[in-house]
């Protein structure tokens, strides 16, 4: 009778708790039993596990009684990230490997019926999970999972291609093979090659619409979400799709934040390190799909945004609930995902760019073509948007056709470096002053850092008033007119900043 056990990680959330694989032989009937709340994926481990075993020329315990124990017990494990643990535990407890050498290790990685290791989702929050516990710990991954999780500081990892590649690592001091260096399969990934980081989408190929780029520009100068309307073809998505291009580049948090995200997504690539997301769910896209869920809770389109853009085309077209889905997020840059077995929160620190048509036919107000809606229908199309969700978007901007004058004899205006540049200057006044952009400054901090002088305060109460704007609304004016402020490099408040960023409160027209 013998035990074994090998430490991996679960992924619950960015947390990815420890798991202890338990392993235990026993002499009996032959089985091989799996226990520990694992999922479908994780239970098929067994064929691939004694497939990987017995192809890579090991020896599998066939003649003993089995019994793998995932510990936690009360704890969702899925995925075949566990077969590497599960398969070095059966080693370890029938002596082919050493069992005392595995402390101070932690394991991660699919096995081929032929024992190559295959990549596994989440490598990178896995790799912050051990850096944030400070624990010394050193982390062993299939390729590709290696690399990503090496863009952690301090992360010790290692890859290994194949299983014997980490056997051989293991071997018991006594075996005459423990002098043989393993392959090439095996290294230590100190660090990744610096990624170039490709050039954004340029603001410069959108011509006119001078108004909706300096509503871009506030918004990215203070972190705002912005709501474009305008009938078809004005350019809306193509403003949409260069707004990330204006803000500032990622510091290294940021990118290993954003990162892990989409490494628990399984969509993380080294190409798109440090490179802001964009996500542009189409308008059929569920509440689920948004915000995340399932069983374990998997992150939404809002947190693999996380520190990027939220693209929201069409948006009247969007599901109501997922819609409504979108105001707490919007609120705290978290969201939390409650379910009967577990609860998950996942960042969701996004910036939203809505963009929609004014009327079913979209031609509400345009001088080029009539419109052919009924007040009712107008009505009706803009009420999809309920009034508290517009009342969390602090720019609402009209985007008006582009003339084919205009749109041919324009000149180039200016590239999207010359404006992040201004961005950039603007959020570091900002952080500077407060620690954090104007959008994430909340109550008494608004009447501490916006610093609005007295005819500035008098202007927006009168405004304010005749408006009948909220006190929500009134509070994000303020905000846009501090970002608007640091933009012109005043040090005040003034009634000019004020003004402007009251016509980016204006209701949708409803006739």
């Amino acid at each position: 009778m013998s035990l074994s056990s090998v430490q991996s990680r679960a992924l619950l959330g960015l947390d990815a708790a420890a798991v202890t694989v338990e392993v235990h032989l026993a002499n009996g009937l032959p089985s091989f039993t799996l226990v520990g709340l694992a999922d479908v994926e994780v239970k098929e481990a067994r064929e691939r596990v004694r497939s990987a075993i017995q192809n890579s020329g090991l020896e599998f315990p066939n003649n003993k009684k089995i019994v793998v124990n995932l510990a936690p017990a009360d704890l969702p494990k899925d995925s075949g990230r566990f077969d590497l643990p599960i398969a070095l535990g059966i080693l370890a407890a029938s002596g082919q490997i050493e069992a005392a050498a595995l402390a101070g290790w932690e394991f991660a990685g699919e096995l081929s019926l032929s024992g190559e290791l295959r990549p596994v989702r989440g490598a990178l929050a896995m790799s912050l999970a051990l850096h944030g516990s400070g624990v010394v710990t050193q982390l062993v991954l299939p390729p590709d999972s290696a690399e990503e999780a090496a863009l952690v500081p301090t992360a010790q990892v290692y890859r290994a291609r194949h299983l014997l590649d980490v056997v051989q690592h293991f071997l018991p001091e006594t075996t005459e093979n423990r002098a043989v260096e393993p392959g090439d399969g095996w290294a230590r990934v100190d660090s990744v090659p610096q990624v170039q980081v490709g050039s954004y989408p340029d603001l410069a190929d959108v011509k006119g619409q001078l108004g909706a780029k300096r509503a871009l520009e506030i918004a990215a100068a203070g972190g705002h979400s912005l709501l474009l309307v305008g009938p078809p073809g004005s350019g809306k998505s193509m403003l949409a799709q260069r707004f990330v291009g204006l803000l500032p580049p990622m510091t290294t948090d940021e990118a290993l934040q954003s990162a892990a995200v989409a490494s628990l997504g399984g969509r993380f690539s080294l190409d798109a390190w440090a490179r802001r997301p964009t996500c542009h769910p189409h308008h059929t896209a569920s509440a689920v799909a948004l915000v995340g869920g399932g069983s374990p809770p998997r992150p939404g389109e809002i947190s693999l945004a996380h520190h990027g853009v939220l693209f929201l085309d069409e948006f009247p077209e969007f599901p109501r609930a997922a819609l409504e889905a979108l105001r707490e997020p919007l609120e705290t840059g978290t969201i939390t995902i409650s379910r009967a077995a577990r609860r998950s929160e996942f960042p969701a620190r996004f910036q939203l760019i809505g963009a929609m048509n004014p009327c079913p036919c979209g031609y509400l107000g345009s001088a080029q073509k009539a419109c052919r809606c009924t007040p009712d229908q107008v009505a009706r199309y803009q009420g999809k948007l309920s009034g508290p969700l517009v009342d969390r978007i602090d720019l609402h901007v009209e985007v008006p056709a582009v003339t084919s004058t205009e749109l041919m004899q324009s000149s180039a205006s200016e590239s999207s470096a010359t404006i992040q540049t201004r961005c950039v200057a603007a959020r570091e006044r900002a952080i500077a002053r407060q620690g954090k952009t104007n959008q994430a400054l909340q109550g008494q901090e608004i009447d501490q850092f916006v610093l609005l002088d007295e005819a500035a305060a008098k202007f927006l109460n009168v405004a304010a008033t005749r408006l009948g704007w909220s006190a929500r609304s009134t509070h994000r004016a303020l905000k846009v007119a501090r970002t608007i402020a640091d933009l012109a490099g005043a040090h005040t408040t003034q009634v000019t900043h004020v003004a402007e960023a009251m016509q980016y409160r204006r209701a949708l027209k409803a006739s």
